[in-house]
């Protein structure tokens, strides 16, 4: 308490000094000169040779001020007490190890970033709920953000970890489909669970059939690039810049493009040239330069104009909008912007995002748009992962070749107790969603692998966490079910072809036959994925995984590189030993600051 005092009084005598020599300053003439605040979309906008080259609309700003004035010795308590709140809060929201005694805590939100807060998925009781149906996903966003905020030494908060992301930013050797009729492979594996005692781990993997670049089919891309005053700092525009050239040099002259900004105001820069024009892009990027607010919402609309404008009938036509954070300015009711890119999807325009840098970054936003507008998501953090986006997985991007497609499991309950899905939290759909064409879900593009993994509870099992009922009735249903004993579940598969409006049927029994015994016999793939699931489920304190820690997950990673061929697992791997440090860092600081 009176190291508390002291420093009251020591910041009551600075304030006051402070307010003496300001005052002894003067105050500025009511009319000095104030320099005006404008917003630019691009440096000085010169005019353009090209004759598609257009200029940009500006718009001027008028900054609104709000002013609260404390007494001195208010102020001075004020910030003392804030400072000791704020020390207190950043230690006690260090992530913790899962075996730790505090794993209810987190590491705190990264300024104004904002990160939708997940409900992690439960244990769920077959005789009580055999049936579980979920949209697939192949945004890969998460993942990247999470590896940028791990290399700049901080976990990202609880339960806002998509672990379908984490897994499915990589590559999986999945067999490709070798029916022409059907856009993709299903495959399944069954092996025991690295995550708790006595349960198993299905795997289920789809694969996407490959479309060489030069069968891609024409695109007509407009690009949405936001040129507020944020995107300066080199992670962010300059970036986005070399991204947008190194996708352009994969384009033809089938090919459309064209850009427009949007700042305080939008505005074409771009219209309608084609993918091979190299120099008219080129000089187009050349001259954007951030400046201003963001009034995102014109800029989308405008974007589909030109959509509009030169769609290409049989081709890919899409949106694809680059952002580091929040629309602030203008239309900012972010479910209408949902709902206006869900519906213009519904035309054949699909809207894809690309999310740079930290700060103000709305990554709940821009997950929604790119969902309800049959697209991607992506955040491009580096040149690697730009290269990895825009070229190398170009097809992937740029052409789907599914629609709505859905997964449905039935479990038997003669064999399987319980089970948990790993993942998925934001896509899951109604038992009665899967037969209605009508409810969205998600696309796969060229070449994507899929993957999505379940935690199983045998019915032999003794580690099971629900007790069995008292009064529950022996039905036909558990007679059918132990006729086909040998079935562990039924997978089904629900998908709409290209320009098609009623789903096909998949479907795929699985059986004890694929049961691997031992976890090390499993392929390289589902091993792998299962570190990545499990390195998921511990940044999110996952309640339901209690035989694993970090140095497991590093061996079983280590076990399962594959070829590798990008060197993204190796990466990975790196990622998990940092991940190590910082969280035996947090626990001990959190050990030292309470130790009681």
């Amino acid at each position: 308490m009176k190291n508390y005092q002291q420093a009251v009084n020591h910041s009551l005598l600075a304030l006051i000094i402070s307010g003496i020599m300001i005052g002894g300053c003067g105050q500025a003439p009511k009319d000095a000169h104030q320099q005006p605040q404008t917003d630019a979309n691009v440096s000085d906008l010169a005019p353009s040779t090209h004759p598609h080259a257009l200029p940009v609309s500006h718009t001027t700003l008028k900054p609104q001020h709000a002013e609260m004035i404390l007494s001195a010795q208010e102020q001075a308590q004020q910030s003392i007490k804030d400072q000791i709140q704020s020390n207190r809060a950043k230690t006690m929201a260090a992530v913790m190890p899962m075996h730790s005694e505090n794993r209810h805590l987190s590491s705190a939100p990264i300024n104004n970033d904002k990160f939708a807060t997940l409900v992690q998925n439960g244990n769920m009781v077959v005789s009580e709920t055999p049936v579980s149906t979920f949209s697939i996903d192949v945004d890969t966003g998460n993942y990247s953000t999470m590896r940028r905020m791990i290399n700049q030494g901080l976990l990202p908060a609880k339960d806002s970890v998509r672990i379908e992301e984490l897994i499915n930013y990589f590559s999986y050797d999945y067999p490709a489909p070798t029916d022409a009729e059907v856009p993709f492979n299903v495959t399944t594996e069954l092996a025991p669970s690295p995550y708790n005692l006595n349960t198993q781990l299905l795997r289920i993997g789809i694969k996407g059939f490959e479309v060489a670049a030069n069968q891609r089919g024409a695109s007509n891309l407009v690009f949405l690039l936001d040129v507020s005053g944020s995107m300066s700092s080199n992670d962010k525009l300059p970036l986005l810049k070399q991204a947008l050239l190194m996708l352009s040099q994969q384009l033809s002259a089938q090919d459309k493009v064209s850009i427009v900004v949007y700042a305080g105001a939008s505005g074409v820069v771009l219209d309608g040239v084609a993918g091979n024009d190299v120099t008219a892009i080129n000089h187009a990027l050349s001259q954007l330069n951030a400046q201003g607010g963001t009034n995102g919402s014109q800029g989308i609309q405008l974007a589909y104009q030109l959509v509009q404008k030169h769609f290409i009938k049989q081709g890919t036509n899409r949106v694809i909008l680059a952002t580091d954070g929040d629309f602030n300015l203008g239309m900012t009711d972010h479910q209408q912007l949902v709902d206006y890119v869900a519906t213009r999807s519904k035309t054949g325009i699909g809207l894809s995002t690309l999310g740079f840098g930290l700060g103000n970054y709305n990554d709940h936003l821009l997950e929604q748009l790119s969902n309800k507008a049959n697209g991607q998501y992506a955040y491009i953090d580096t040149l690697h992962e730009a290269r990895k986006v825009l070229v190398d997985q170009l097809s992937a991007t740029l052409l789907t070749i599914a629609h709505d497609v859905k997964v449905q499991i039935e479990f038997n309950p003669a064999v399987v107790s319980e089970y948990r899905l790993i993942g998925y939290e934001n896509r899951l759909l109604n038992r009665s969603d899967f037969n209605n064409d009508a409810v969205d879900a998600g696309e796969i593009g060229a070449g994507h692998t899929v993957t999505a993994l379940y935690e199983l509870r045998y019915s032999d099992s003794h580690n099971t966490l629900v007790d069995p009922l008292r009064y529950r009735a022996s039905t036909t249903t558990d007679n059918k079910a132990r006729a086909v004993s040998d079935e562990v579940a039924f997978l089904k598969l629900r998908y709409k072809a290209i320009g098609g409006h009623a789903s096909q049927l998949l479907t795929f029994p699985i059986t004890k036959t694929q049961q691997i015994k031992h976890l090390q016999h499993a392929s390289d793939d589902l091993r792998f994925a299962a570190a990545v699931a499990g390195f998921g489920q511990l940044l999110n304190h996952n309640h339901y995984v209690h035989d694993v820690d970090y140095a497991k997950l590093i061996a079983l990673a280590e076990s399962a590189m594959g070829q590798d061929r990008y060197g993204y697992r190796h990466e990975f791997v790196q990622l998990l030993k940092t991940a190590h440090v910082l969280s035996e860092q947090s626990r001990l600081a959190v050990n030292q600051a309470y130790p009681n």
